[in-house]
Order: C-alpha cells, then sequence, then structure tokens
C-alpha cells in the first residue's frame, strides 16, 4: 500500500497566539518543527475574518515550507488574489461561516456551482493544484469531479464524533473508492486523533490526512514534534496491518 501523507494544519498555534494578540507561538516555526518530525505538508485556512492564521503568517510559510503548502480558503476573491500571488502548492476550498467556531461541514456544491467552477479554474490557471472539502457523499464527489477538481477532501467530522458507527466508516470508504474511480485523488479529514485514526488511514484509496486540533492538543504534553510522530506511526500502522492481511 502506498504511503499515505500527513499535513498537519497549524492554525490553531495562531488560534494560542491571537488570545493575547502577541507574536508567540509562532505558526511558522510550528510547521518547521512539523516537517522536522515527518509531517509531509503544512497546511493553514486564512479565513475571511482573520479569527487565527493572518496574512503574515501564509507569506512567510508560502516563503519558508520546505515540503508542500495547502492553503485553505473560501470562495472569495481577496484570498484567491493571494493565493494566485503565493501560489502554494494547493488550495482546498472550504465552507467558512463567521458563527462557526470550527468547520461544520462540506461545501455545498448544489448551492453555486458556477462560482465554484470559475474559483477552481481561475486557481488551475494560476498553477495551483486544486482540492474541495465535501461531506462523504456519492453526489459531491461526483460534482466535484465535474467542477473540474483535481481533489476531494472528505469531512471525517461524522466519523470522529460516532467512529463505533460503522455507517460513517462505510461512507468514507465509498465515497473514497468512488472519488479514486472517478479519477479524483482523495484526502480526508477533520476530528482526526491518534485514537481514531487507524480505520480512517486503513482505507487505501485516501493518500493524505490533513491533522491540526489534536497534534497541537497532544503537543501540550508530548511536545509537537512528538505529536506528529505519534501521529505518523498511528497512519503507518494502520496502512502496515491491512497490507499484511493481504
Amino acid at each position: 500500500m502506498r504511503h499515505q501523507r500527513l499535513y498537519i494544519n497549524i492554525d490553531h498555534v495562531a488560534t494560542l497566539r491571537q488570545a493575547r494578540r502577541t507574536d508567540e507561538p509562532d505558526p511558522v516555526a510550528a510547521a518547521a518543527l512539523c516537517e522536522d518530525a515527518g509531517a509531509d505538508g503544512i497546511t493553514a485556512h486564512l479565513r475571511e475574518d482573520r479569527r487565527h492564521v493572518q496574512d503574515d503568517d501564509v507569506e512567510r510559510i508560502a516563503a519558508g515550507v520546505r515540503t508542500v503548502f495547502n492553503l485553505e480558503m473560501a470562495c472569495t476573491p481577496e484570498i484567491a488574489a493571494i493565493a494566485e500571488r503565493l501560489r502554494p502548492h494547493q488550495v482546498t476550498l472550504v465552507p467558512e461561516r463567521r458563527e462557526e467556531i470550527t468547520t461544520e461541514g462540506g461545501l455545498d456544491l448544489a448551492r453555486d456551482p458556477a462560482a465554484v467552477g470559475a474559483m477552481l479554474r481561475r486557481l488551475a490557471a494560476a498553477g495551483i493544484r486544486t482540492s474541495l472539502f465535501i461531506d462523504p457523499d456519492a453526489d459531491a464527489v461526483r460534482r466535484s469531479r465535474d467542477l473540474g477538481a483535481v481533489a476531494v477532501e472528505l469531512h471525517t467530522g461524522s466519523y470522529a464524533l460516532r467512529p463505533a458507527d460503522p455507517a460513517t466508516l462505510r461512507a468514507l470508504a465509498e465515497s473514497a473508492a468512488l472519488g479514486a474511480s472517478l479519477g479524483l485523488a482523495v484526502h480526508a479529514g477533520h476530528g482526526l486523533t491518534v485514537r481514531n485514526v487507524a480505520p480512517v488511514a486503513a482505507v487505501e484509496e485516501i493518500e493524505e490526512l490533513n491533522i491540526g486540533h489534536s497534534i497541537v492538543s497532544r503537543a501540550l504534553f508530548v511536545g509537537l514534534a512528538e505529536s506528529v510522530r505519534e501521529m505518523r506511526r498511528a497512519m503507518d500502522g494502520a496502512r502496515q496491518t491491512v497490507s499484511g492481511k493481504r
């Protein structure tokens, strides 16, 4: 089974910094530590309200990342212009509501498909790989392909809330298989921890996981580098177990 990429979302390092509006902890320094510990990429969400990650953060991440940079953003012209200038490896379009604490679900691709398709074309024209953050739903997967996305990131929130419910994992596995069959790269993320990541990591078609909050939370107890390594071991162990059963 092929190597599964681990991208670390450093948003909540910025959240801690913004609690005091000071200069520490520095999310860019955190990104470098994550790379040293084995992260395959760095993810950051530049929200319209700039509640955590700031413009200067993405400027410095784009300039200093040694792996790849995945910029999460809403489908807005302002952030698109920043992406075009910085040209991260990948942009993942995500839903965004001012009143939410964190992203609560996948994009509603039936709501304004023309706008999403136009944004995908705009980013692709700038040489940026594109991904859509969607719920694990067959219709959303097919719409993503039809709109021209290169990849989909499956929202794992329902699974994270109910990991013992086989329906939540089945939805992820079926959506991943469908996406791969349609030629999409398949990613996943939201609410994943060392305790629940194994079944998701074992889904062969899922080639990338984006994980942030649990990494930063665990870092309070074991340090950021070890938190990344723990997640890496859990992911690799799950895939090795599946490979060994074949």
